[in-house]
């Protein structure tokens, strides 16, 4: 992966010695001799593996962006960056790096209602590779709500996991090979030739940074198919008492 499609996050500098506070988000392993499912055991899952594939192979089919091994890697690395960024617990940004990694599974079935396929599929792998029930929840609750048209969030690993998962705006997503017949979404992923996810705790703020080459797409078309998404990103950086600011071409839009 190239540096201009990583989304890295700056490092506060008392993220070690943070102590949550009261009424944090956290997760507890509640199943009593349950084991610890990590993050590389879920991806290197020759199930998930395969679910992954096919999925993007479906929506390959029908003319959408990749939302294969490439998208769930990266999704999951941001979501864990920005709680191991805001001070959260370990295992908490680990579960956000699974539910990203995990997330679009439910388009092996069908687009529509992804996310809740997605998440009782989730359900399945965890539970047989050992993973606690409580954890469980934590995870499927993620994915369930990421999309926007019905998605709310109610815990951080879902809040990180909508950030990461509208950021993935890039170029290396398009997977139409024939420029003159991308449509709005192939325009604007092509001419988006950088996408950074900046947290500044000291600040609470949490930004997305974006370069549109506008020979390719101009910024309005950004906000024709991602307005929408930007609010569901809005509320999410909300719920994580951070304020949003998105910024594309240097020019900041709120």
């Amino acid at each position: 992966m190239s540096q201009s499609q990583r989304i890295p996050t700056v490092v506060p500098e008392n993220a070690a010695n943070h102590v949550p506070a009261a009424g944090e988000n956290k997760v507890t392993t509640e199943t009593p001799g349950a084991g610890v499912v990590t993050f590389e055991q879920v991806r290197r899952d020759p199930e998930v593996i395969a679910l992954l594939q096919a999925a993007n192979n479906t929506l390959k089919a029908l003319g959408y962006t990749e939302h294969g091994q490439r998208h769930a890697g990266l999704v999951g690395h941001i979501a864990a960056n920005v709680l191991e960024r805001l001070g959260h617990p370990p295992r908490t940004y680990e579960l956000a790096h699974i539910a990203g990694y995990l997330h679009d599974i439910g388009n092996v079935i069908h687009r529509e209602n992804h996310a809740l396929s997605g998440s009782l599929m989730a359900w399945q792998i965890l539970r047989r590779l050992g993973m606690p029930t409580d954890e469980c929840a934590v995870v499927m609750n993620a994915i369930g709500n990421h999309e926007e048209e019905r998605g709310t969030v109610t815990n951080a690993v879902a809040a990180a996991l909508i950030i990461a998962d509208k950021a993935d705006v890039h170029r290396s997503r398009v997977q139409n090979p024939r420029m003159e017949d991308f449509d709005i979404h192939d325009r604007v992923n092509y001419a988006t030739t950088r996408s950074f996810v900046r947290v500044r705790p000291e600040e609470k703020i949490i930004a997305l940074e974006l370069e549109i080459d506008v020979q390719y797409a101009q910024v309005i078309e950004y906000f024709e198919i991602f307005l929408e998404r930007m609010t569901m990103v809005r509320r999410a950086i909300e719920f994580l008492g951070c304020s949003f600011q998105l910024i594309i071409n240097e020019t900041r839009f709120s």
